[in-house]
């Protein structure tokens, strides 16, 4: 049987763990809008006599985003349907192992495709999107300006990461 005291423990502890729970898993974003929102209303309310028009700036780099965001959503989708066959009784052992082999490539190439934009932005000063698929390695950089010749050294730093020759393809996009 429980006591008063037991009862009152575990009812404050399960509150706070599910508070910090809460907190911890809150988006940082939220916060950061609602301290910036309140010096706002300050700063509104001492300049009532200037207009309140609020511009909405685009990045330039949104298509990579955009790109970036669609390929973890696709590579998510296939972690979860692996996961689901890694996770299931009645899945062999040998779909198991296929399923593992295969999260750790999707991982493994998601590392290579960060590691290279790294670089780009390191040597080149570059906002790009990298896709690894097999030996294929297609590179979308963020620019206007269309060079041959940085399209080329582009591809030999990243050809100089591989043993064996790469398919790469240079991509100009703004």
């Amino acid at each position: 049987m429980i006591n008063k005291k037991s009862l009152w423990f575990l009812t404050l502890f399960s509150l706070i763990l599910v508070l910090s729970v809460y907190y911890i898993t809150m988006p940082s974003e939220l916060m950061l809008t609602q301290n910036s929102s309140s010096e706002k209303t300050d700063k509104n309310s001492k300049k009532s006599n200037e207009s309140n028009d609020d511009k909405v700036a685009v990045e330039q780099t949104s298509t990579l985003t955009a790109m970036r965001v669609e390929s973890d959503n696709a590579m998510n989708d296939e972690l979860n349907s692996l996961q689901v066959v890694l996770n299931d009784e009645k899945s062999t052992v040998e779909e198991k192992n296929e399923a593992y082999e295969k999260i750790k490539k999707i991982n493994n190439n998601r590392a290579e495709e960060e590691t290279l934009e790294k670089k780009i932005k390191k040597d080149f000063n570059l906002e790009a999107y990298i896709k690894i698929e097999n030996n294929n390695i297609k590179v979308i950089i963020n620019s206007n300006e269309h060079d041959t010749s940085l399209a080329n050294k582009i591809m030999r730093s990243i050809q100089s990461n591989y043993d064996t020759n790469k398919y790469i393809t240079v991509q100009f996009q703004k």
